[in-house]
């Protein structure tokens, strides 16, 4: 009888083991999953991206039965990545979970070691902590370790504040707002796709920094924009009845200062 993995895992198993059980088995290579053998890092990683953003709309849409749906998805990603590292013999899921328990600890003296002290102190020991960590990663820039991947949002946000704490940042709002009206004009005057594209970035850019310089998370105000715009939208549509898109921009306009008028007076 050939050797390999059973078919299915024993529910009473704790559950973490029965979840490492059922990814070594998909990932077998005689018994396993076709579609589960030939991920790689690569492949696997635009899935965990989707995972954590899943996460976060069931939290925005305050589903409790929807986040820990979603947060186990999230955690078969970090499982489905640690087996893939172990098959290479790189590490496994023990050492991932070894690894962010060692630095939460470090990162949290005043409460798993002797460190005293104030909010600001201990936030100023987090930000000491993750630069040290990022020294001992070779780290030659503050702007080192701000991941490529991230949405372009909120890596501008991520770049911005790496330089701010190093004295590269506006004393007030009037700077920046100064910047945003120069690379509006800008765009204005470009000549060419290429010029429009690289002008629109640096206004993009110069928007997140006046956001940040009024103390407001750039990506928490899109997000309530996204949603405020959708709302309205969809007001505008019930309005027009099926009609929205035959009705010339005038008439539209008019829908949408009517749903704003409601919103005002609800």
């Amino acid at each position: 009888m050939e050797n390999g993995p059973p078919a299915g895992t024993s529910s009473t198993k704790p559950p973490l083991d029965r979840l490492l059980a059922i990814m070594a088995t998909l990932r077998d290579p005689q018994r396993g999953c076709d579609w589960d053998k030939a991920q790689t890092f690569a492949t696997i990683a635009p899935y965990t991206i989707e995972e954590a953003y899943e996460v976060a709309d069931a939290i925005e849409r305050h589903d409790i039965d929807g986040l820990r749906e979603e947060l186990g998805d999230l955690l078969l990603q970090v499982v489905f990545h640690s087996r893939i590292a172990e098959e290479a013999g790189a590490f496994a899921f023990d050492d991932v979970a070894t690894a962010i328990a060692d630095k939460m600890e470090a990162r949290h003296p005043h409460i798993f070691g002797t460190a005293a002290g104030t909010d600001h102190a201990r936030a100023e020991r987090w930000e000491a902590a993750k630069e040290a960590e990022r020294a001992a990663k070779g780290a030659t820039s503050a702007l080192d370790g701000v991941a490529q991947a991230l949405p372009a949002l909120m890596r501008a946000d991520k770049l911005q504040k790496r330089a701010a704490r190093v004295g590269f940042e506006w004393p007030d709002t009037d700077g920046p707002v100064a910047k945003l009206a120069e690379e509006v004009a800008e765009l204005a005057a470009a000549e060419t796709d290429e010029e429009r594209l690289d002008e629109a970035g640096d206004l993009l850019f110069s928007a997140v920094n006046v956001v940040r310089s009024y103390g407001i998370a750039p990506e928490e105000a899109l997000r309530f924009a996204n949603i405020k715009f959708e709302r309205r939208f969809r007001g505008m549509e019930a309005l027009a009845d099926g009609a929205f898109a035959s009705l010339d921009l005038d008439a539209q306009e008019a829908l949408w200062q009517q749903v704003k008028a409601t919103e005002r007076n609800a």
